[in-house]
């Protein structure tokens, strides 16, 4: 006889586990038990007409490989022909080897529940949980007997012990256990075991982690162990990350795949899958659930927050279900729809699929309309939030119906409608509408609309209104929205913000405040910039208001580092240099204009700014500035007096000698200074300007070569202007900007310019040779307009290009 653990003939096991077989008395087994064909204890023995026993199935598939080969049917142990082929069951063997099992298997069992605690040895361990699987897989009943003897209990404790072989084969153990077994399913619900289970999922080790992936897969096969499986925190998270894992071994990504399909019976883990980025399921609930789940689904999905690759996703698989629920649903419904357009809505592709899918008919309709089954107004604010979403996509909302008589977006009435709202529903649907607007503002193909829409209802005055709003929002949408109707109504908002109401001084409220620089201080910065600088009422305002020393407290504050950046401080800085600029076009007629210029030194801070690398705007509107503070050089400067000559002088005159002045400026003929007189030369403005004529951007080079050209204006002594720009190296820079022809104002401005650098007899020598120049101003004498044509012929007959005819003809006049 051979004896084992488990029972079976094996001469090679170790003696250790003899020793625990004898100590525990389990049955030896007999010779009798063995089949001789296959070695193993028989289920169902069978006996040949010669006596001879064995295994039903082995002796039959012995007879047929006889048969196979052509062989009369012998005995495998005899070698002798047999005269029959008959089986007779060994009723009595059978019965015999069963009770022999059923206590060899209560023994080891009981082996089994000893071994399976944390004091045994590793070995023992092992064993039992081999035995226990032999166990299960030998018959289905076997099962039910490893339930009662409580084993699973013990086995799921074994999942918390150092040995990790004996963590790994207990997983293993489990799964057999389970499967195909919803009785022993319930039985690893209970307490902590499922828990203990999704632990290994984020196990280090892969073998612990495919085994507890495997034996999770079955459990969820139970719906009743599903919600189990869910309640787990981070269970659908890890499964979650698992299936889209590209480095986990392919058969765990398959079964936590197929765990997670198994998972989507319970609705509440469907949610929590949406929560952690698998939205399919919930969508496909969404469109194929009952009316109840449906409307869990929207309102659930209108709690989630969407990345904008989901939100695209939503967009395209529901987007055209949750409208027609707009249209169609009850209340419930609409508001559950609502809220879950509101949240696809905010991608701008999602936003274009939304359109696509007509949402804007039904958006706008429960916006406008009143009556029975009318959206509540915390609804209606949502609608606005949609639309609001919605028009910042860029789309061509002019081409879009919206209303039964085909109107679109930008119609005249629906415009008044939106204005009709703002003006008669609280701040948050206000502030909603003001979005929607300032969108279709942004546009340049629907902002004249709009703008059309504003001026024939007369609505700019409360619109302008709302900048003294207590609420953050509906200031900060009013002030964009202004800011992007001050290029085509500039004259209408300067017009309301000279008025008494006060708007004018809560704009500079709004940019006075020191808290970093917020979305709505570079806005209404950028609101006053973009007002008509010429608007000389607004400019006197705002010096009164102290709009000016504040801009330049706050430039000079982000020139020194001392305000914190983010991403609004360029535009901030931007408009603060705007605003500065205004006061330099009221110069000429505005004495205190003059004296704050010079007691905060304006001139050397726009110098100063010139050198914003990066920063095209600053740079252009600092040039311009500089361009108005020199023409009003030669009115300020202060031109020396000659003293009165002496008796003898006013009678001998030949003994008068003409008075030496020093310290003159040679261009303006007087006594300059940056400070008082804004002198480009004093302030060595000049070859900073000269630098910028080489910018890409063709708005500084203007900007640039008009404040150069101060220096050869009229009312300057334009030879010293020509030798300061040769002293600056600018004359080549002058003449590429007229070959270059980039922009009609740059042509027409460098044919003045160069035209009175011919003047100089040097340089038009020089220039003479350059066929180049002289083609450029033949260009510009032939396709210019009728003052660019007359400036270019001076310039040819400078360079002998066209004869002076002046000398020929005889002055009649």
């Amino acid at each position: 006889m051979a004896e084992s653990w488990d029972g079976n003939h094996d001469p090679g096991s170790p003696s250790e586990e003899s020793y625990h077989l004898e100590r525990l008395h389990i049955e030896p087994i007999y010779d009798a038990f063995i089949c001789p064909l296959t070695k193993q204890v028989m289920q169902d023995p069978v006996t040949l007409e010669n006596g001879m026993t064995f295994e039903r199935e082995s002796i039959e598939k012995w007879f047929k490989e006889c048969r196979d080969s052509g062989r009369k049917p012998v005995c495998p142990l005899t070698h002798r022909d047999l005269k029959s082929t008959e089986l007779n069951p060994s009723i009595a063997l059978r019965n015999t080897i069963e009770e022999w099992n059923a206590r060899n298997e209560a023994a080891q069992i009981d082996m089994a529940r000893r071994s399976l605690s944390m004091g045994s040895a590793e070995g023992d361990i092992m064993q039992a949980l081999k035995f226990v699987q032999h166990l299960c897989q030998k018959s289905r009943t076997n099962k039910h007997v490893i339930r009662n003897a409580g084993l699973i209990p013990m086995i799921v404790d074994m999942l918390k012990t150092s040995s990790r072989r004996v963590r790994c084969k207990a997983l293993e153990t489990l799964l057999v256990v389970v499967e195909d077994d919803d009785d022993n399913k319930e039985v690893m619900a209970e307490g902590d075991n499922v828990r203990t289970i999704v632990k290994f999922l984020s196990n280090e080790q892969s073998k612990e982690r495919e085994a507890a992936i495997s034996l999770l897969y079955e459990l969820s096969k139970s719906k009743n162990l599903c919600g189990k499986i869910g309640s787990v925190n981070g269970a659908i998270l890890i499964l979650v990350g698992m299936a889209s894992s590209k480095s986990e071994n392919l058969v765990a990504v398959e079964k936590a795949e197929n765990t997670l399909e198994n998972l989507e019976k319970c609705e509440i883990n469907v949610k929590q899958m949406a929560e952690n980025g698998r939205l399919q399921p919930l969508l496909t609930l969404l469109l194929e659930g009952s009316s109840d789940t449906k409307l869990s689904m929207a309102v659930f999905l209108g709690e989630l927050v969407l990345n904008n690759d989901v939100k695209v996703l939503v967009a395209r698989t529901i987007g055209s279900s949750l409208i027609s629920i707009m249209r169609h649903g009850d209340m419930s419904s609409r508001e559950a729809a609502l809220k879950s357009l509101n949240q696809i809505s905010s991608d701008e592709s999602s936003a274009k699929i939304l359109i696509e899918a007509g949402i804007l008919p039904p958006l706008v309709k429960d916006l406008f309309f009143v009556g029975a089954n009318q959206l509540p107004m915390k609804l209606k604010e949502v609608s606005a939030t949609i639309l609001a979403n919605i028009v910042n996509t860029g789309y061509d909302f002019d081409s879009v119906p919206v209303g039964s008589e085909h109107q679109t977006l930008v119609s005249e009435d629906i415009v008044h409608n939106f204005l009709h709202l703002i003006s008669n529903t609280g701040p948050a649907i206000e502030c909603k509408l003001l979005q929607v607007l300032f969108g279709l503002t942004s546009s340049p193909t629907t902002v004249f609309n709009v703008v059309s829409a504003i001026k024939s209802s007369a609505a700019t005055i409360s619109l302008v209104q709302f900048i003294e709003a207590p609420q953050k929002d509906l200031r900060v949408a009013s002030i964009k929205l202004l800011r992007n109707l001050s290029p085509h109504m500039g004259q209408e908002l300067a017009r309301c913000l000279r008025g008494t109401s006060g708007q004018l001084g809560s704009l500079i409220k709004v940019i006075s405040e020191n808290t970093g620089i917020t979305e709505e201080q570079a806005a209404a910065v950028g609101l006053l910039a973009d007002l008509p600088e010429r608007d000389r009422g607004l400019t006197r305002q705002m010096l009164d208001e102290g709009a000016f020393q504040l801009a330049i407290s706050r430039i000079v504050s982000i020139r020194h580092g001392e305000t914190r950046g983010n991403r609004f401080v360029t535009p901030y800085l931007e408009g603060l240099v705007k605003v500065l600029s205004r006061i330099t076009f009221v110069l000429n007629d505005e004495p205190n204009a003059v004296s704050l210029c010079r007691e905060q030194n304006v001139a050397a801070l726009f110098i100063e700014l010139l050198q914003t690398n990066g920063l095209d705007n600053v740079q252009m509107v600092s040039a311009m500035a500089l361009e108005n503070l020199s023409q009003e050089s030669k009115n300020l400067t202060k031109l020396p007096e000659i003293p009165k000559p002496g008796f003898c002088v006013s009678i001998f005159p030949c003994l008068s000698k003409p008075p030496v002045i020093t310290g003159l400026c040679k261009v303006h003929r007087g006594t300059c200074s940056l400070r008082d007189t804004f002198c480009l030369l004093e302030g060595q403005a000049v070859d900073k300007l000269v630098a910028l004529l080489d910018h890409t951007n063709e708005k500084v080079v203007e900007a640039s070569l008009a404040a150069v050209c101060t220096l050869l204006d009229d009312g300057v002594d334009i030879e010293q202007g020509v030798h300061e720009l040769c002293e600056a190296e600018g004359i080549k820079p002058i003449l590429l900007v007229l070959l270059e022809k980039r922009t009609e104002t740059l042509r027409r401005r460098a044919v003045w310019a160069v035209e009175r650098l011919l003047r100089s007899e040097d340089i038009s020598f020089e220039v003479s040779g350059d066929p180049n120049v002289s083609t450029a101003l033949v260009d510009a004498f032939q396709h210019g307009d009728y003052r660019t044509r007359q400036i270019a012929e001076r310039a040819l007959k400078h360079v002998d290009r066209i004869p002076n005819f002046s000398g020929v003809f005889p002055n009649t006049g």
